[in-house]
């Protein structure tokens, strides 16, 4: 028996949206999402590809062909559960304890997953918040559509992984090239690691960030980095949505938002890897590459300085303006050549020389 463990909302996004060359969800065996509300709320409209469980004399009855047993991701929701277990008061108030305890009593997904766990090698993931949260966070992946066709699951356009929740995407040019994602995501800024132009913020540098470098072994990007950080910085505090990419969304933009994540989180490569890993389910292929990148320049200790700027060393943080110009006008004026590159520090740490 795997067990059950509460799924983020999030998690269930990047799950959703993993793609190879397709999108993972072609893959018959990569995830099983089940749905134990009621027939007119899953007609109504549920999560894309959902399954509806049925319930007949107190017992769920499984979708026809589905092997849990050879199934990744079994991910179980109903309205709002959002724990393992609910409180709740019996039938008679007056019937219960001096104490005032309650009895638990599990929700609907609970109760469910409870039945499956013992079918499958991995643990059941019950979504935190239900539908009602997830496709209030996402709209976009609801539906009203209940067979998928091999041929749809094809066609499917997977959205940007999420890296900070409604923050930090990552995604591909063609992505960075979808008005619709733009629009479903809110994305206000783009950061274009690659050659190529993108149509979104031409000649906005406020808004755009294009870091102009090849998809070699050869190319360097750290001399971009400082540059980076700081334009992802001040449009965090800004509260804009920013889409980092690349050509495949497989390299120079992971091995970019690595970097940014360890100077924001103030943590070690190693550590912002596994943390990104574990939102990410596993299947970012990407993320691997862009640790391979920064990992030429870890220092003998494996951690990075967070120094990007002489106010992180007398223990400052940058002030925060209300226009993103003036922020980052000192920025657009150093010249590639004079970026600061991480090397080996005293103490077995590491900073921008």
């Amino acid at each position: 028996m795997a067990g059950l463990v509460l799924c983020e909302p999030t998690e269930l996004y990047n799950i959703l949206n993993q793609v190879t060359k397709l999108s993972r969800l072609t893959e018959p065996n990569y995830l099983c999402l089940l749905d134990v509300r009621s027939k007119q709320e899953y007609d109504e409209s549920h999560v894309i590809t959902a399954r509806r469980v049925k319930k007949r004399a107190n017992e769920y009855l499984l979708p026809e062909s589905v092997d849990l047993e050879c199934v990744k991701y079994c991910v179980v929701y109903d309205n709002n559960t959002s724990t393992l277990e609910i409180a709740l008061r019996g039938e008679d108030e007056e019937d219960n304890t001096e104490d005032g305890r309650h009895e638990l009593v599990p929700g609907a997904a609970v109760e469910c997953g409870r039945v499956l766990a013992h079918l499958t090698h991995h643990p059941i993931c019950i979504l935190k918040g239900g539908y009602e949260r997830f496709s209030a966070m996402y709209h976009f992946l609801r539906t009203q559509k209940i067979i998928w066709m091999p041929q749809e699951l094809d066609a499917f356009q997977p959205y940007p992984a999420e890296i900070m929740p409604g923050k930090i995407y990552l995604g591909n040019f063609r992505q960075a090239c979808d008005p619709k994602i733009q629009k479903d995501l809110k994305i206000k800024a783009h950061v274009n690691v690659s050659m190529e132009t993108g149509p979104f913020f031409v000649d906005d540098s406020n808004k755009l960030l294009h870091i102009k470098i090849e998809d070699s072994p050869e190319a360097n990007i750290f001399p971009f980095l400082r540059h980076l950080c700081h334009f992802l910085e001040v449009h965090l505090r800004l509260g804009s949505v920013i889409l980092v990419f690349s050509t495949l969304g497989i390299s120079r933009s992971c091995a970019a938002t690595l970097a940014f994540l360890m100077h924001w989180k103030e943590q070690t490569l190693k550590s912002v890897y596994q943390r990104s890993l574990r939102l990410l389910q596993g299947g970012a292929f990407w993320l691997l590459l862009g640790a391979r990148e920064l990992r030429p320049w870890q220092g003998s200790k494996g951690t990075y300085s967070n120094s990007l700027d002489p106010d992180w060393r007398r223990g400052r943080r940058p002030v925060t303006t209300n226009s993103v110009e003036p922020a980052l006008v000192t920025l657009r004026a150093v010249p590639s050549h004079g970026m600061r590159r991480w090397r080996p520090a005293p103490r077995g740490g590491t900073a921008f020389a």
